[in-house]
């Protein structure tokens, strides 16, 4: 019998490798899990058919010595990310039938190392969400707490991580969408520097802030995952090459508090376990410093602006015509009108709508360009707080995991489950989260995410920092 719950990349990798049990038996291990928990979670939107195939392919090279440390390790991957040949909906209607012509990049490396995908996981429509309630293919239950979310619009992703229905997976981050789920879930999400990871192959949304994100029970598989998965590539413009940040030799990194953040809406036990977690590092020998970002409380209005006007831009190619669902109607027009109306859910079209007036003649200088010339602005405040820091502190969510429903008619009050975690994507930044404790909720234990943002390139010092943290090292 496998052990699931504590098996890791590297563990997994010794085990096949040194004859324990195969890529098939661990692959068979995780469908088990998949069989006892989906149809109740809905975490996955398909398994694949041919999950014992390719775990057969990967015990070959482990047997003519071809094998890589991700070989037969099984993952799960996000809707939006495209498998040549396999369904890839990004949870919409509107893509119910829709099958990738090509690999994404980050599929064509994994494919490369001989991974197991595993299936396809839910997610909010189009990535616009925060909960996974927002899929036109049902809601998925934290596995946790099933009356509860599990996060969005990784939800899926972050989800199948915790229950053990892979051993990681690949999520997207637009605004918090791998940290926010991976905090609600009790996991580790990375949402990586922009342009690290390529996004040919991943569907658009917000395309100057999507970025694709390993998420998984550790931070050395999540790093193991981002070493596999970036990089440059000519398909992709905005992809940079790797590079690292240094602090000053023989220094212990210095921790930021942002002075003007505020706690008046946190949820109690978030507030305690936030001041546990600085005290926790005080401990262990790290100075903490009360930094200012003077445009801090502009973040939430400008990364909604920008996100709504690149979504109604993004999603102008769903137009029924080319591929995905058409409807028929009186006429052309009437087609266009039929088959958008049928095959966007309300979030995507209230996102259309909103982005498409902020874009429109009267009011793009007034919201649209206004809105990128704070993003600069933002991202200068935090580039200055990085002179005198190595990262920021934050917690991840405002509050654990919230029920099934709670906040589903209230869009203003889902958006502020962003408050902490967009800033990582208006500037570029990478950001982690890691579990950082419990809250006690009617009897049961929701996990709580400490987020730790640094300057570009400098994941090393969040996986360095962060280990600290877990005990991982």
């Amino acid at each position: 019998m496998i052990d699931l719950k504590s098996l890791t990349i590297k563990s997994a990798h010794e085990d096949i490798k040194g004859g324990k049990y195969s890529a098939v038996d661990l692959a068979k291990a995780y469908l088990e899990e998949i069989n006892k928990k989906n149809k109740e979670i809905n975490a996955y939107l398909e398994v694949f058919s041919d999950v014992i195939e390719q775990a057969k392919q990967a015990d070959e090279r482990f047997k003519n010595g071809t094998a890589t440390l991700l070989t037969g390790i099984p993952f799960a991957i996000k809707d939006n990310i495209l498998i040549k040949g396999r369904i890839a909906s990004s949870a919409s209607k509107i893509l119910e039938n829709y099958h990738a012509s090509y690999d994404a990049t980050v599929i064509d490396k994994l494919k490369k190392e001989g991974v197991v995908f595993l299936g396809r996981t839910n997610m909010d429509e189009f990535a616009l969400g925060g909960s996974t309630e927002k899929s036109a293919y049902g809601i998925t239950r934290n596995p946790l707490d099933l009356e509860r979310v599990p996060g969005g619009t990784s939800g899926g992703s972050a989800a199948a991580v915790a229950s053990n229905m892979c051993l990681v997976a690949l999520g997207s981050d637009t605004g918090g969408s791998v940290r926010q789920p991976s905090a609600y879930c009790g996991v580790v999400g990375l949402k990586p520097t922009y342009g690290l990871v390529s996004r040919y192959g991943l569907m658009a949304a917000v395309s100057s802030f999507d970025q694709i994100g390993p998420i998984a029970k550790n931070i050395d598989d999540v790093e193991i995952v981002l070493k596999h998965i970036s990089g440059e590539d000519v398909k992709d413009s905005t992809t940079i090459s790797k590079h690292t940040y240094k602090i000053k030799e023989n220094k212990k990194p210095v921790i930021g508090i942002i002075m003007s953040l505020s706690i008046s809406g946190l949820d109690p036990q978030v507030v305690k376990n936030f001041d546990e977690s600085i005290d926790k590092f005080k401990k262990a020998g790290y100075t903490v410093e009360s930094i200012d970002i003077p445009n801090i409380s502009n973040v939430l209005p400008i990364y909604y602006i920008l996100n709504f006007a690149e979504v109604s831009s993004n999603l102008s190619r769903f137009d029924g015509m080319r591929f995905g669902l058409h409807k028929d109607g009186k006429d052309g027009i009437e087609d266009y009108f039929e088959s958008r109306g049928t095959g966007f859910g309300k979030e995507a079209r209230r996102r259309v709508l909103l982005g498409t007036y902020v874009l429109s003649s009267g009011y793009y200088d007034a919201y649209y360009n206004r809105a990128n010339a704070l993003r600069k602005v933002i991202t200068d405040d935090f580039l200055r707080a990085f002179e005198k820091v190595d990262i920021i502190l934050t917690p991840t969510t405002p509050a654990p995991a919230f029920k099934i429903g709670e906040k589903i008619s209230d869009p203003v009050a889902m958006y502020l489950e962003d408050i902490f975690t967009v800033t990582a994507n208006l500037t570029g930044m990478p950001a982690i989260s890691i579990p950082s404790g419990h809250s006690e909720i009617s009897g049961k234990k929701l996990p709580l995410g400490l987020q730790m943002t640094t300057i570009h390139g400098n994941e090393k010092i969040l996986f360095d920092i962060g280990k600290e943290f877990l005990g991982e090292k």
